[in-house]
């Protein structure tokens, strides 16, 4: 009998899914796979197995990636948010009459030729970088240049907004259906209820914020949220009202390809350098009515970021803000993690007071890539601090040893009452999760499914097609430079190497490199999201 029930669930849920196709069409693909693979049937038939060493490691990959047995139903992250014009920035530095000339850094943009110098050093580097404008009249001027530059694509952004849309898009199962079909939902509902124990959920438009009952996969944001942004969030997405503004806040991306050229220089990777004249995330003021959400939401995961957008300010107002910020996170409950994303910065000052002033002990993880992790560690004088930059692909060493040191001096141990416990480092060609023991799990999915996200949000695609991508990480590395590591190589039959150093878990995985990029810019938050999404806090936590 019970065996005939589960037969019958499956055909009636088949005959529905099947009927839904035919009536819609568009119907994502993924949706329909999402359907058909909770019915836990077996999969479906495998393919020829793959012989490139890039098809071994994607199988690998699709083999490791399981979800926790906890998962986050509620995610509140804030405080930056903007909208992202992203557009090529060799082309908008010609139509702003600029021309190719000698490359040079600067810590915050005063006029058109320092964009052109910065925009010419980190190119030159295939480096990102994301910096200030200072001028309120010339930046207006170029930001509208870009917006109406042929090509030009509006973007939600800012780490905590991508994050959260991130977050959105992994719900477990959403299926928009228009029109007549809408009629067989009930079907679905209650087929899924039956095989599944629980509601799948329906929605017609995006619900209001106060006197919601807040069901399971929901996101909240607070940052400063204007007309086109609110419109380009996902339904998933909830604003509260005092964070909705009538203006919103531009943030231009110039991207460059791998190999692309202007004058005398040539890319050697894809990458984006990011600017903007931003008074609200720069102040962070939306800080208070993120904290003051927190009660209702009631969130179990909270994600923070944009600290680095104080660099614009001056440094009573950092260090002011700073305070507020230990003194805001110290409120969030006993139990609920707090995920700090880092982001490019160049007040060394700045960095050091983030690293020693509470902020990291505050915080249970920490999501950073190579620029960051190297000026991290020289802002406070740790492993490494004397490189002035990377030299190609960071050593797996070097960094190994920095993210041990971040853990042992200021992260949690018997002497120290901290909480952070995690980092989530990542770079173009590989990542790697630093844990201290006995406080996550599923890590090994976890940098995993980061890795894999990379390789399919740069290419576009579902999931990661082998053609357009390339394995470039080492084949052969030290898992440490300030003691006698060990020498690992690299298997694509077994793509995720894991070490231990002293109570603290490495996990270790290449990054399949999308050889013709569509979009750089929100990578690093894909990542850590979706990192972040697969992990796993044990409960005593």
């Amino acid at each position: 009998m019970a065996l005939w029930r589960g037969s019958a669930y499956a055909g009636f849920l088949a005959l529905a899914v099947g009927c839904v196709f035919l009536l819609e069409p568009e119907l994502p693909g993924s949706a329909l796979r999402s359907l058909w693979s909770s019915l836990c049937l077996g999969p479906a038939p495998a393919p020829p197995g793959p012989v490139s060493p890039e098809g071994r490691l994607a199988a690998a990959w699709d083999a490791l990636i399981v979800r926790p047995v906890r998962r986050w139903r509620r995610v509140a992250v804030g405080v930056n948010a903007c909208v992202d014009v992203v557009l090529s920035g060799v082309k908008l530095l010609q139509a702003l009459g600029l021309s190719p000339g000698n490359g040079k850094d600067h810590s915050v943009l005063h006029s058109r030729n320092d964009l052109e110098e910065a925009f010419i050093h980190f190119m030159g580097k295939g480096a990102a970088a994301e910096r200030f404008f200072s001028d309120k009249e010339t930046f207006h001027d170029i930001a509208q240049v870009a917006s109406e530059f042929p090509g030009a694509q509006h973007y939600v952004g800012g780490n905590a907004a991508l994050i959260g849309q991130k977050f959105a898009a992994n719900s477990d199962l959403k299926i928009r259906i228009s029109g007549w079909a809408r009629w067989l939902m009930p079907v679905i509902a209650a087929l899924w209820k039956a095989k599944m124990g629980r509601s799948l959920e329906v929605r017609s438009s995006r619900p209001a914020w106060h006197g919601q009952v807040f069901s399971p996969n929901m996101v909240l944001l607070c940052g400063p949220v204007g007309p086109k942004l609110h419109e380009l969030l996902d339904d998933n997405v909830f604003v509260p009202p005092e964070s909705l503004q009538e203006v919103d806040e531009f943030h231009l991306i110039l991207e460059y390809q791998a190999g692309e050229e202007w004058g005398q220089l040539k890319a050697p990777h894809a990458n984006r350098f990011i600017f903007s004249h931003d008074l609200s995330n720069g102040a962070m003021n939306m800080l208070e009515v993120f904290v003051s959400s927190l009660e209702e939401f009631q969130p179990d995961l909270v994600v923070l970021s944009g600290l680095h957008m104080m660099e614009g300010q001056s440094k009573e107002l950092q260090r002011k803000r700073l305070l507020e910020v230990v003194t805001s996170i110290s409120d969030i409950p006993t139990g609920i993690p707090v995920h700090l994303e880092l982001a490019s910065m160049t007040n060394r000052e700045l960095m050091s007071s983030i690293v020693h002033q509470q902020v990291f002990p505050a915080v249970t993880s920490l999501g950073l890539n190579e620029q960051e992790l190297l000026f991290l560690t020289q802002s406070a004088s740790g492993p490494h601090s004397s490189l002035s930059s990377w030299n190609g692909v960071p050593d797996v060493g070097m960094v190994s040893d920095i993210l041990f040191w971040i853990l042992k001096e200021h992260g949690r141990s018997k002497s120290r009452a901290s909480d952070l416990t995690r980092i989530h480092f990542h770079t173009l060609v590989y990542h790697i999760l630093a844990t201290v023991d006995g406080h996550w799990a599923n890590q090994l999915a976890a940098v995993a499914a980061g890795a894999r996200v990379a390789g399919t949000q740069a290419c576009a695609t579902e999931t990661i097609d082998t053609s357009r991508v390339s394995l470039r990480a080492p084949q052969e590395f030290m898992t440490s430079h300030s003691e006698a590591g060990s020498r690992i190589v690299l298997n694509p039959n077994k793509p995720v190497v894991e070490w231990h150093r002293e109570g603290i878990s490495f996990h270790f995985t290449p990054v399949l490199v999308c050889k013709d990029p569509i979009r750089t810019v929100g990578l690093g938050d894909a990542i850590s999201a979706e990192g972040l999404f697969y992990s796993e806090v044990h409960p005593h936590y």
